[in-house]
């Protein structure tokens, strides 16, 4: 990861976007105004920094790329980008990302540009005025996270370093509370939370829409993020289950209804067939988003039944529905059909990121197995139902044997750890290398 984030940053420009896909043979990539894709830059680099504990990442230096800026009226340019001598740390190159992405509209949320993780909006706001909700609370999300990174490189000294750090964490709070407001009200649809405002001023995502009626994303992110207020998460999450969940198909899909003939056009989106890819099918990669924001709020028994529902192996367990899924059961497949006589088809599969958010989903948010800086914390979010499970954690030359114990059927909440008999202090495993057996018993 650190040698991904390290490569990564290499394909920055100086004024902080990236390009969104590139060429390695050639040095050929692609530059356009998406408007998500900077941002996991800063979000890789959050999650390898919480994992490992290992700051000193932040201060490798790597060379941004030339490249003229997009004229107006453009909205992506195939060329070749090659190093600048312009060399900064990580560090800056995430805060360069950030400081782009700082660009809002008339509702206080970000600009969506030609796209944000949903590349088929590329007509809701290239013009220049669009504006994505996911986007806000994306957004919130890394600032939310980056804050806490920049006050751990502040020091007691009195230099410009610190005043400019200083700076940076003034800045990001007023924004974070003036983002958190505009998305909570500008946002707000009255029983879920809208997907983006489009230049012509069209909502995508309301109630009153005859086509993309609701979308997952905002409702998981508003709960992953934090930034959506309490009543409403729950209310959306609600919302995203009545309308979204199709336990028939074993689907979870994106948005519904799907792009036909309606007014509104989004972009490339409306060329795919109903139900098919991002129009109303199952984007995985949305789904485990799903899965992860029922079990950030504790319903165990829903995390752990979409988690099996979604499993490619549930579509295959009779020769009916093996010969509706049509592809491998054993890999996730990207995107799984979502209505009339292609329900519950598989799309693409092995090109998929969803397989990692899935592992993630299963390992970091069921099963609770969480490492933060070489320090394990096991926080269940389970079905009532389970009894009981184990888990084999091999850290260095040492291993871990784990095994969760479940005897009052509860959903979440662990009781005590102990670590080969002796109880962890603060329910907290610091993790050693040191080629011992450790056996571990948490018990709900």
């Amino acid at each position: 990861m650190k040698n991904q984030i390290i490569k990564h940053s290499k394909h920055q420009f100086i004024e902080g976007d990236v390009e969104h896909w590139w060429h390695e043979e050639t040095n050929k990539g692609i530059r356009t105004r998406f408007s998500d894709d900077l941002l996991w830059l800063a979000y890789a680099t959050l999650e390898y920094i919480d994992f490992t504990g290992d700051k000193s990442i932040l201060d490798i230096e790597t060379n941004y790329i030339d490249g003229k800026v997009l004229e107006d009226g453009v909205d992506e340019k195939y060329d070749r980008y090659i190093p600048s001598e312009i060399k900064e740390t990580i560090f800056e190159h995430c805060i360069r990302a950030i400081n782009k992405s700082l660009n809002f509209g008339e509702n206080g949320l970000p600009k969506i540009g030609s796209g944000d993780w949903n590349d088929g909006f590329s007509e809701v706001g290239n013009k220049g005025k669009g504006e994505s909700v996911w986007l806000g609370f994306f957004l919130y999300t890394i600032l939310d996270r980056f804050i806490k990174l920049i006050k751990s490189r502040i020091t007691s000294e009195d230099n410009e370093e610190n005043k400019k750090l200083e700076e940076y964490v003034q800045k990001y709070q007023l924004i974070m509370q003036d983002l958190r407001k505009a998305l909570n009200k500008n946002g707000w649809d009255g029983r879920w939370y809208r997907r983006a405002y489009m230049d012509d001023g069209n909502v995508l995502g309301s109630m009153e829409n005859e086509e993309c009626r609701i979308d997952s994303i905002a409702q998981s992110w508003s709960v992953i993020s934090n930034a959506g207020d309490n009543d409403k998460k729950y209310i959306s999450m609600e919302s995203l289950e009545n309308h979204l969940v199709d336990k028939e198909n074993g689907i979870i899909k994106l948005l519904d209804p799907p792009f036909v003939n309606g007014k509104l056009n989004p972009g490339y989106i409306k060329s795919y067939l109903p139900g098919v890819r991002e129009n109303g099918g199952q984007y995985t990669h949305s789904s485990v988003w799903v899965i992860i924001a029922e079990a950030i709020l504790k319903f165990g028994d829903k995390s752990s039944m979409f988690y099996n529902m979604i499993n490619p192996i549930e579509h295959s367990k009779t020769k009916e529905a093996a010969n509706k899924y049509k592809v491998e059961p054993y890999v996730i497949s990207a995107d799984v059909y979502g209505s009339s006589n292609l329900a519950g088809r598989g799309g693409w599969t092995w090109y998929t990121g969803s397989s990692s958010w899935f592992y993630k989903a299963g390992i970091e948010y069921i099963l609770g197995f969480k490492i933060e800086n070489n320090i394990l914390k096991i926080n269940p979010c389970i079905s009532r139902e389970w009894k009981e499970y184990s888990m084999r954690y091999k850290f260095g030359r040492s291993i871990y044997n784990i095994k969760v114990k479940n005897p009052n059927g509860k959903n979440f909440g662990v009781t005590k750890i102990l670590v080969n008999g002796i109880e962890a202090e603060n329910k907290a495993i610091v993790l050693k290398d040191d080629g011992n057996v450790y056996d571990i018993i948490v018990e709900m």
